[in-house]
């Protein structure tokens, strides 16, 4: 993932404000309001900060295992293949040297841990800045429930979702321990299902739309997103880019 597209809404370096959004309910209609704290869902979005950890979380993705044998770890090899001189061919010491079919590879790949360490804080407040960019377009939804019963049902969950959008990437946020839900929206394309404290930046990006359920949403405000609360230098990119272009004209 770029840092262009990372950034994906314009973004500027004003301070966001907080928002309000209407409270859906399974059967399409709403119920009240809900205010997205401004403290979470109203800051300025620092797009160098959401590109730095999202490219460290893919990087932590990544098994490591690849490898390829040197000439050392190949089987077999060990004997001189015919004497050193008299031949009129080229010296040769082995039949496993990288320029033998079946010899060892050079400068090949080693299992390594592509793990890069984020401070908590860091991931918090790209975390902040990237919902703040899905509200800021409107994209953060809260319905009361997913579906309107105590059985699962695909198609009940399609209906409300398909009412607050129509099509695009779905991220829904639901609670631990609503396996209704889980179970009700896990077999539908375009949609991933996390839980509060699974909520993280790279899904948040590469979703066109974030869904709450209310009782997810007030989890998460009051135990993810209250955590390691410091916020980091909010300097959105045009802010940047403005600035190294002032830099390069002096």
């Amino acid at each position: 993932m770029t840092r262009n597209e990372v950034a994906g809404a314009e973004v500027d370096g004003a301070e966001l404000a907080g928002a309000t959004v209407a409270l859906r309910t399974p059967d399409g209609g709403t119920d009240g309001t809900v205010e997205l704290p401004e403290e979470v869902f109203g800051v300025a979005p620092n797009i160098p900060l959401m590109h730095q950890v999202v490219v460290a979380q893919l990087a932590a993705a990544r098994a490591g295992t690849h490898a390829a044998k040197t000439r050392g770890e190949v089987s077999g090899g060990g004997a001189k293949p015919y004497r050193q001189k008299g031949t009129g061919r080229a010296r040769q010491g082995s039949i496993r040297a990288p320029q033998f079919t079946g010899g060892g590879t050079v400068h090949g790949p080693t299992p390594r841990d592509y793990a890069q360490r984020t401070p908590k804080k860091m991931k918090a407040a790209a975390l902040r800045g990237a919902l703040s960019d899905r509200a800021r377009g409107g994209r953060v939804h809260v319905v009361s429930g997913v579906v309107g019963t105590e059985m699962p049902s695909t198609k009940a969950a399609r209906r409300v979702l398909q009412g607050i959008v129509a099509e695009g990437r779905m991220l829904v946020v639901v609670g631990r321990s609503d396996e209704v839900a889980r179970k009700s929206l896990r077999n539908l394309p375009s949609v991933h299902v996390l839980t509060p404290d699974q909520l993280n930046t790279y899904d948040v990006l590469v979703s066109d739309q974030v869904v709450f359920t209310a009782d997810a949403l007030q989890t998460f405000v009051a135990g993810p997103a209250g955590k390691h609360s410091a916020t980091a230098p909010e300097r959105s990119f045009a802010t940047e880019v403005s600035a190294s272009g002032e830099e390069a004209a002096t």
